[in-house]
């Protein structure tokens, strides 16, 4: 088969681009959706692997929850923001092909991992990498699809998340359990199973890079006709960022404000380092709340100075109650979610006496089934409504949070593995649908430019909110209880929550999408 030529995908008329997809576009796509399967795969395997690693390391629930969420999701979180910035300002591929090699290292390098720090390093090295791919990822398609199309495409490249997820068990459960039969001692370099798991999902990445580099950049801004040249001075923007969010270099990001800056700078550690030290007090989980603590106080700092150093920006993402009620209402969905399918496995193989083969084969499969089908399904039914009234994406992210939670306490109370492997399969379905709806809202309510950045802020929702305490306070109050049961039910107080952050969106979405140019030049904007 003939690819299509470069130009297809980078020389779209203005007038021609609702109208049009060229096929380049989709083979482009495709190779993201790869990228975005492995990402989760990497990020996830360790759900399956987790009994392992617990009874290896002499660890409790809580540190699991730790290494699966926190210590992935804070670093994935804050090196965000700059990557974000420089995906907004560099060659997004480019960025994407090292984020890639970068992380497919440290999943490898987890398989070298004998104790809890270690193991703790190479998670924060996997986050560091894979913030570069989904800022990357959302720009280039916002750019490669039309605004009618977006939460489709999106929704496409978002099904890798539960391909990823779902493949990891499989692959996982065989791994180990094959590897721990065939070496029952004496292994290969003296590992165990879930550290060759480990090292066998980690290198298959270094070699899709080589293929995601030889993608075409697209002109940014295309699909809307506003092409945005690209900055003299690229990575310009990056530092600045770096500065801003990464401790303790936010004191120089603080300082450029004069004394103001920095007295609010301290103010705000000082706020969230003493609620850090009571919940570690109260936990037990100096880790858990000392990085929370870090990931909080960073994202605070880089918000304080956004606005000095681009005030347009801030204005359309923190400035907008309806992107800020977006994107926590989706933090929520995301709480349950990432919990569940963390935790799915782990009830499986200790509760109801599943081997890790068959946990991953039931869970995994039909989960990536679900995912792919939700995510999908999602995504075109909130386009099909986007259509039909302003607030209509609003509704899928709803269905998202809600259907999901029945499905959610079945899992999670029932004691017939295959109840249990349905309730997981609807739990997947229902939650997934709402990822490509709110990630499509967030896009339409920010000019081309600022999409890397508002990508990142988004998903300061779905990792400082839902990764990072979703799956640990599962494990916590299981930990407190000595019941896995009760650390999955405890995931349910994310639904009211929810609610009311998609109630204010629901609000004021309209309003912000069509004040969107007239609230940008206000701000500054030359556009």
């Amino acid at each position: 088969m003939t690819q299509p030529t470069p130009a297809e995908a980078t020389e779209v008329p203005a007038g021609e681009a609702d109208t049009k997809v060229p096929a380049y576009s989709w083979y482009a796509l495709g190779v993201l959706v790869i990228v975005y399967v492995l990402n989760f795969v990497d990020r996830n395997i360790i759900s399956i692997l987790a009994e392992d690693i617990k009874a290896d390391l002499g660890l409790r629930d809580d540190q699991i929850g730790f290494l699966y969420g926190t210590a992935f999701g804070v670093f994935y979180a804050l090196f965000g923001i700059p990557l974000g910035k420089l995906a907004d300002s560099w060659h997004r591929v480019r960025l994407m092909t090292a984020g890639l090699a970068i992380w497919s290292a440290f999943t490898a390098l987890s398989g070298f991992a004998k104790n809890f720090t270690t193991l703790s390093v190479a998670r924060i090295g996997v986050g560091v990498g894979e913030a570069t791919a989904s800022p990357s990822a959302y720009s280039l398609i916002s750019d490669w699809f039309p605004k009618k199309m977006r939460a489709t495409a999106l929704a496409i490249y978002s099904s890798g998340l539960y391909i990823g997820g779902g493949i990891s068990l499989l692959i996982g459960g065989a791994i180990v359990e094959n590897w721990n039969q065939s070496f029952p001692t004496d292994a290969p370099l003296g590992l165990a199973g879930w550290q060759a798991a480990f090292i066998i999902v980690g290198l298959p990445g270094l070699l899709l890079a080589m293929l995601v580099f030889t993608l075409r950049e697209p002109l940014r801004g295309q699909s809307e006709g506003i092409i945005t040249p690209a900055p003299k001075d690229p990575f310009r923007g990056f530092f600045k960022e770096l500065v801003a969010v990464i401790p303790p270099f936010t004191l120089i990001g603080a300082a450029q404000a004069g004394g103001r800056g920095i007295a609010l700078n301290l103010a705000g550690a000082a706020i969230i380092g003493g609620i850090a030290y009571l919940m570690a007090d109260l936990t037990g989980n100096a880790q858990q709340w000392g990085a929370v603590g870090v990931g909080y106080y960073a994202i605070f700092s880089w918000a304080s100075t956004l606005k000095r150093r681009d005030e347009p920006t801030f204005s359309l993402i923190w400035g907008t109650p309806a992107f800020l009620s977006t994107i926590l209402g989706y933090g929520m969905v995301a709480f349950m979610s990432y919990a569940a399918s963390f935790w799915a496995a782990p009830y499986a193989i200790r509760i109801l006496e599943e081997a890790p083969s068959t946990a991953g084969w039931w869970i995994g499969g039909p989960g990536a089934v679900a995912g792919f089908l939700g995510v999908i399904i999602g995504g075109r039914m909130a386009d099909y409504l986007r259509e039909r009234m302003p607030t209509g994406r609003l509704f899928v992210v709803a269905f998202g949070l809600v259907a999901a939670a029945p499905f959610l306490y079945i899992m999670f109370t029932t004691l017939d593995p295959t109840t249990f492997y349905i309730a997981a399969f609807m739990q997947s379905l229902c939650g997934s649908s709402a990822l490509g709806a709110a990630a499509a809202t967030t896009q339409d309510l920010v000019l081309p430019r600022m999409r890397g950045t508002a990508t990142a802020t988004f998903f300061l929702a779905t990792t400082l909110v839902g990764l990072a305490l979703g799956p640990y306070m599962a494990g916590q109050v299981s930990t407190m209880t000595d019941s896995l049961s009760t650390g999955g039910l405890s995931l349910l107080i994310a639904v009211p929550i929810g609610l009311v952050m998609l109630f204010i969106a629901y609000r004021t979405v309209p309003t912000a999408e069509a004040t969107l140019l007239e609230r940008a030049r206000a701000a500054g904007e030359e556009v």
